[in-house]
């Protein structure tokens, strides 16, 4: 193997979402490199950047139909009971819902956590608060996905954060999606919840880091043993 190649297969691969934003730095930074020399440095690292936002790497993704994988790489921001929102039609009570923020240097290709069919996809119209806070799963702009599993229904909700501007969801209600399959993206810093049926043991904790389509959040075998966690 080349150097090149080597080089080359160590460099993950761009989502076509972003490839027109990447356009578009790529030519501001020649004009304002044209204007002022200075700009054109600047606007370089703006264009690294936007291509790294938008990097899509390959996932290996654990399989059974009893776990739960990460639909977003980022950190886990919340670990408990709450209300899934109303539009998903899971009902008013309280379930286990997992919530992964997404910073701007997170990979934002979002993954299906379980096996399932989509049988609604619901977006709502909304603020744009910084996706960290807890009220932002109420108030910000969202897109719900409802996943019919072999657990149950399973809630998955796309949130815009402070400057995110927009939702992409490719799925189409009706699709199968496997575990760690793709099926949306969220643009410049957002937040990712997942809502699950009674039954589901958290194996998260609030501050651990995520990989999507890698890390198991929870599992549905009362079975299997318990996780402790431990800061340091």
């Amino acid at each position: 193997m080349s150097v090149l190649e080597s080089i080359r297969k160590q460099i993950p691969p761009i989502h076509p979402e972003g490839y027109i934003f990447i356009a578009i730095f790529a030519v501001v930074t020649l004009v304002a490199g044209w204007i002022f020399d200075p700009l054109f440095w600047i606007g370089l690292v703006l264009t690294l950047w936007c291509a790294y936002f938008f990097r899509d790497p390959v996932r290996v993704t654990p399989q059974g139909e009893d776990l739960v994988v990460s639909p977003a790489d980022g950190t886990i921001s919340a670990v408990g009971p709450a209300a899934p929102p109303p539009e998903l039609g899971l009902g008013p009570e309280p379930v286990l819902r997992i919530s992964i923020f997404m910073s701007v240097f997170d990979v934002h290709v979002n993954r299906a956590p379980m096996n399932g069919r989509i049988t609604k996809i619901v977006y709502r119209p909304g603020v744009f608060l910084n996706a960290d806070l807890d009220k932002a799963s109420e108030d910000n702009e969202r897109n719900g996905l409802v996943l019919e599993t072999s657990a149950g229904r399973v809630g998955v909700v796309q949130i815009a954060g402070l400057i995110a501007r927009r939702i992409v969801c490719f799925a189409s209600q009706g699709d199968s999606l496997d575990a760690g399959e793709r099926f949306g993206l969220i643009r410049f810093g957002s937040r990712v919840d997942v809502y699950l049926p009674h039954g589901a043991r958290a194996l998260a904790a609030i501050g651990m880091r995520a990989i999507a389509g890698e890390t198991i959040l929870a599992d549905f075998d009362a079975a299997a043993p318990a996780r402790l966690f431990k800061t340091g």
